[in-house]
């Protein structure tokens, strides 16, 4: 039985790290951190920046862009990028959560993007996310942000009992967004019977002060975040599997998962920017910028003010440019024309038991490398020429390469690639590692594709200058 690569057991370790985006940011910062990149702040100005020096910002802590200039880099010269996401679709808790009813305490929750929500029955579940915290500092009053992952399980969602719903094997599962996905956190009477007591005594003070949200719920929060309850200004937390990532299947050939779309193609990503550029003299003769840029938000559209559809990717161009050379206005223009786009994001393997739902000659396999996704329509951002580019770097490489559109009978669904090419214009290659189970709370994908997709996107930061030199298009 083959031994797992390093690369795969340290994308179990990112995405075990990560059960929400801003988890998945934190750990991202902690990577970039050890390798010697320096954190900008998008509040101050970057007239510091140097030639062969690594950077990152963050953007609401749940967009992170991370990049390494060139040594021989002037402004002017192109941007090397590799845009991912941070998010997944999940359940997120409601501004006023406090449900109670027949007898149980239960959570209130929303639909985010567009999961598969059947697969979240029966599991084992956790809230995590971030908190603002109020505290007292010098006299004063601070306002503190900070994330929290109760790690034991404490909520589901049960199914209810066949013998209530005789139609469900005929007719299959019929789930009310709104009725049905509401988890259960407690009975009343046992949390009547039994109040928390901390250890300042009963947690009445929090009832009293916060009606939205179960004092129960409000107690494991604080605990993890190491407050009071009633220090708590206002959270965003989602539900989260408790099932750890692992490498599985017979053969150790799979990764089960959850959030693999689009973590995987941000861990991918992440460390082949850092380890492209952390060997002494790697950037020596780069005159160019290598990019990554996670954003939040891809799963309802883009459009906020940390997602691909915001000025963020175009701010941190203008202001690299800037910074190397503020007097000619142009310069960014000229950049962008220069500058490459690699969109990567999941892509739809075939399922043997759902052949059909592929096209006959365009049917991505595990195992067999990076998918290039085409759509006539513009739904994703391909053409030829960033398809070559990016091909010719696996045929450099010998590694595997596959080709994806979707049935002209079915609709296509789309990625950060056709909204960045058009608001920024840069030429751009949508591509992903193929996957199954795509928006459920488990996903799975091939250890093998981890490890392409890291030399993939390594080989493209290091050979993208030298190889875009000789594609003559518009001359």
């Amino acid at each position: 039985m083959a031994t797992v690569a390093p690369v795969v057991s340290d994308l179990v370790d990112f995405l075990n790290a990560s059960p929400t985006a801003f988890h998945a940011v934190d750990e991202a910062k902690r990577r970039l951190k050890t390798a010697g990149f320096v954190q900008l702040s998008e509040r101050e100005e970057w007239a510091g920046l140097e030639p062969g020096r690594k950077y990152y910002f963050t953007r609401n802590h749940s967009t992170i862009v991370a990049f390494a200039i060139g040594a021989k880099y002037v402004a002017g010269n192109g941007f090397h990028i590799i845009g991912a996401h941070t998010d997944s679709p999940c359940l997120k808790l409601k501004p006023v959560s406090k449900v109670t009813k027949g007898g149980y305490l239960e959570v209130g929750v929303q639909t985010y993007g567009g999961g598969l929500w059947y697969t979240w029955f029966d599991r084992d579940l956790t809230v995590a996310g971030r908190v603002i915290i109020r505290e007292k500092r010098d006299g004063g009053v601070s306002y503190t942000h900070k994330l929290v992952r109760v790690q034991e399980p404490i909520l589901r969602i049960p199914t209810l009992a066949i013998h209530l719903d005789r139609t469900i094997s005929s007719e299959g599962l019929k789930v009310n967004n709104q009725n049905h996905l509401v988890p259960v956190l407690a009975t009343s009477i046992k949390n009547e019977m039994q109040k928390i007591v901390g250890e300042n005594g009963p947690m009445e003070s929090s009832e009293n002060k916060n009606m939205k949200h179960h004092p129960l719920l409000l107690q494991l929060i604080a605990k993890e975040a190491n407050c009071e309850p009633d220090e708590i200004c206002d959270f965003e937390l989602q539900l989260c599997d408790t099932q750890p990532s692992a490498v599985a299947g017979a053969m150790k050939e799979f990764i089960f998962s959850g959030r693999l779309d689009n973590l995987c193609m941000s861990f991918c990503s992440l460390k082949a920017l850092i380890d492209s550029a952390s060997a002494e003299h790697s950037l020596d003769n780069e005159s160019g910028v290598r990019m990554v840029a996670l954003f939040d938000h891809e799963e309802v559209g883009s459009d906020s003010a940390q997602g691909a559809g915001s000025p963020a990717m175009l701010d941190a161009l203008s202001r690299i440019t800037g910074s190397f050379n503020s007097s000619n206005s142009k310069l960014l223009e000229k950049a962008i024309q220069r500058s490459f786009l690699v969109s990567a994001d999941m892509a739809h393997a075939l399922h043997p038991n759902y052949m059909d739902k592929h096209e006959e000659n365009h049917q991505p396999k595990l195992h067999g490398g990076l998918v290039i996704k085409h759509n006539a329509n513009q739904r994703y951002a391909t053409n030829a020429v960033t398809a070559f580019i990016f091909r010719e770097i696996a045929e450099r490489h010998q590694l595997p390469i596959q080709d994806f559109v979707v049935r002209n009978d079915m609709a296509c669904g789309s990625t950060i690639g056709p909204i960045l090419a058009s608001g920024v214009g840069i030429r751009t290659v949508d591509i992903g590692a193929p996957q199954l189970s795509m928006h459920s709370i488990r996903e799975m994908c091939a250890v093998d594709d981890i490890s392409h997709s890291y030399e993939h996107f390594k080989a493209y930061f290091e050979e993208f200058t030298e190889l875009d030199s000789k594609v003559k298009v518009d001359y």
